[in-house]
């Protein structure tokens, strides 16, 4: 009788119903709905990048035209426009008087890096290619993980690394298929000087897009925005005026080139209005992730307009980095709370809040994650 029992105890497929649905689970909140629209969101990023370098890249090598300083101004015309105006009209606290008069200097430090991120990026299209433009500005990955962990408090998972090292993984398997088909050209110490200007601007986008997820995510995108545009409108304009009008003279114009100038500044302003919004559901670093395809299209683009060769490495790339993405956002990070550490950009009384809690915080806890399913959550900030 023992043994029938055991027998029929045994015969119970009661492992197989567990681990079958635990496994679809599993898939179903790695590949939910939210992620499927961050990733599209992602690429719609990528794109606009894909878009600026290829502009970029016909002003600087068919027409001629090295104006990086006055390229950014455009950009930041429109911002000033746009999102500086809207400043000035509100009232309270979010006026532009107010901001002006609680943080004008950090916004001014903050729009100068950005002006000189674009700059050198712009700049280094003169002197290298623009495959290893895009290859040395994925140094902004780094960077941005090590300010997010300083800084910001984010804290990563061994599944995060995993998945930064996939898509890092993908863009070395594009340049893989560069070098067999003979496209990485040298042009010697030219080349040289434009790869160190690259990895000065990623260094310099690293720091402003860390500070822009800080104050998208606890301040005002429009703040953000319409302060990059004031400050941006005003050292660029500084800048140009230095160092650019004699070139501004030298450009043949003619509707070409017009257009050219037009179509960088909408995929420019484009970028930077919708950038914030993507960065509040997620973070600077999933996004950094996410515009890593902006190498692939750029070289798609290259199959029809330059007469690029075509390898099946590019199509390993793109699944290589997508997979990157999806184990990223498998898993949340957190930020550790510690209002010793943790201090807002903008300084706020907060003390008269009837609803503060008067205890600390002192342990960690999800706060918020990069791309994964649980991007709801929103970091809670504690001013001591």
């Amino acid at each position: 009788m023992m043994i029938s029992v055991v027998s029929t105890v045994g015969s119970l497929p009661r492992d197989t119903g567990t681990s079958a649905p635990s496994v679809y689970q599993r898939i179903r909140k790695v590949l939910s709905r939210d992620l499927l629209v961050t990733l599209a969101l992602g690429q719609v990023l990528s794109l606009l990048v894909c878009a600026i370098g290829l502009t970029s890249k016909y002003l600087a090598d068919d027409f001629h035209a090295s104006t990086p300083v006055f390229q950014s101004f455009l950009n930041y015309i429109l911002l000033f426009l746009v999102y500086t105006t809207t400043l000035a009209v509100r009232q309270g606290e979010g006026n532009l008087l107010a901001i002006l008069k609680q943080s004008w200097w950090k916004y001014m430090i903050l729009g100068f890096i950005d002006i000189e991120a674009n700059y050198l990026i712009l700049k280094a299209y003169q002197y290298t290619t623009l495959p290893s433009v895009q290859l040395l500005d994925c140094f902004v990955i780094p960077v941005v993980l090590l300010l997010s962990w300083f800084f910001l408090l984010v804290r990563y998972k061994a599944v995060h690394i995993v998945g930064t090292v996939l898509c890092l993984l993908g863009i070395g398997c594009m340049v893989g298929a560069d070098i067999l088909l003979g496209r990485q050209e040298s042009h010697g110490e030219q080349k040289l000087f434009g790869d160190l200007l690259v990895l000065g601007g990623a260094t310099l986008y690293g720091i402003s897009n860390v500070c822009e997820e800080f104050i998208v995510k606890n301040l005002s995108r429009v703040e953000f925005l319409g302060m990059m545009g004031l400050f941006g409108s005003f050292f660029s304009g500084i800048q140009l005026a230095i160092m650019e009008h004699k070139e501004l003279l030298k450009i043949p114009w003619n509707w070409q080139i017009g257009l050219l100038y037009m179509g960088f500044s909408a995929f420019m302003f484009s970028l930077y209005s919708f950038m914030p919004l993507v960065m509040k559901k997620t973070s600077a670093t999933s996004i950094n992730l996410s515009i890593l395809t902006a190498d692939l299209y750029s070289l798609f683009c290259g199959l029809f307009l330059f007469h690029y060769r075509f390898s099946c490495l590019y199509l390993l790339s793109v699944f290589i980095i997508m997979l990157g993405l999806v184990v990223y956002s498998s898993e949340s990070t957190y930020v550790v709370h510690d209002p010793r550490v943790y201090k807002q950009f903008r300084n706020i009384h907060c003390t008269s809040d009837p609803l503060q809690p008067s205890h600390r915080v002192l342990e960690p806890s999800v706060a918020y994650t990069s791309l994964g399913p649980e991007s709801g959550e929103e970091p809670t900030l504690r001013v001591i």
